[in-house]
């Protein structure tokens, strides 16, 4: 007889049960040492392309590679325990085929061991969300604002404030939960319209710039601690951490270069004989 270890981590099928339930706390991290705390308060953790942004400098997520990707997941699930791990699938991974989109996401599970996968795209991306989930791979879905396709929309602008334009993105929900994902994130969604598409499918949907309404919310970890120097509109600031980060650097730097550091205590001395 085998013997398999009971699964301890949150699942996306646990996650899926939330609907109309007790909100979903979810935020980023790229670290172990991030994971472990985030892990503590969350019921989901990112591992987001916005790594891109926020360790690599890059101003779009676009360059970010699978390679990327995982090295960066594998961290994540070595620091936590608990929450469900769901692992951004870069740009250039999963829209060529769907059999691409699978290969990428046997890759990202296998060498990460996390519990799930995102990608972006509404309708379009319906077909491979379906093939992915009837293989065994769990899919959060992302609508609204993309930011993988920051360069076809020209800006990172909120989506849908304007009635008229509320239609494809009511589409893009359905499809994609109809296609078989687990979770929706609705990004910089006009807030009337997050509300009824929240309403309107059966999957929750996880806000971001979007409404109280949604079955849970997601925010860049460095964007709510203050470490990010521009945060977007809808990020509440819970901490101003880069002021204090750089006022523990400049007191290290004026005490090396005072040499009150190393000081006694921080040296070794030699063993009495």
């Amino acid at each position: 007889m085998s013997v398999q270890s009971a699964i301890k981590r949150k699942t996306a099928p646990d996650l899926r049960a939330r609907k109309n339930g007790e909100p979903i706390v979810m935020l980023t991290s790229y670290h172990a040492h991030t994971a472990a705390l985030v892990d503590r308060h969350c019921d989901a953790i990112l591992v987001g392309d916005s790594l891109g942004n926020v360790m690599h400098g890059f101003e779009t997520t676009v360059p970010v590679t699978l390679d990327m990707m995982i090295l960066q997941g594998r961290a994540v699930m070595r620091g936590s325990q608990a929450a469900l791990v769901v692992v951004d699938m870069p740009f250039g991974s999963y829209e060529g085929s769907k059999e691409q989109a699978f290969q990428s996401a046997v890759r990202i599970m296998k060498e990460t061991l996390c519990g799930a996968v995102k990608l972006e795209g509404g309708a379009r991306m319906a077909e491979t969300v379906a093939f992915l989930s009837e293989r065994g791979i769990p899919v959060m879905g992302h609508i609204g604002l993309t930011p993988q396709s920051i360069n076809t929309l020209g800006s990172f602008r909120a989506q849908g404030r304007e009635e008229e334009t509320w239609a494809p993105i009511e589409n893009d929900a359905r499809a994609i939960a109809e296609a078989g994902a687990f979770s929706i994130v609705v990004e910089a969604v006009a807030e009337p319209l997050a509300r009824k598409i929240t309403q309107s499918i059966a999957v929750p949907t996880i806000g971001i710039g979007a409404s109280a309404a949604c079955d849970g919310q997601v925010l860049v970890l460095e964007d709510m601690l203050g470490l990010s120097p521009r945060a977007p509109k809808f990020v509440r600031r819970y901490g101003n951490l880069g002021p204090m980060i750089e006022e523990a650097i400049a007191g290290y730097a004026r005490d090396v270069k005072s040499r009150a550091f190393p000081g006694p205590e921080h040296v070794y001395g030699m063993k009495k004989s």
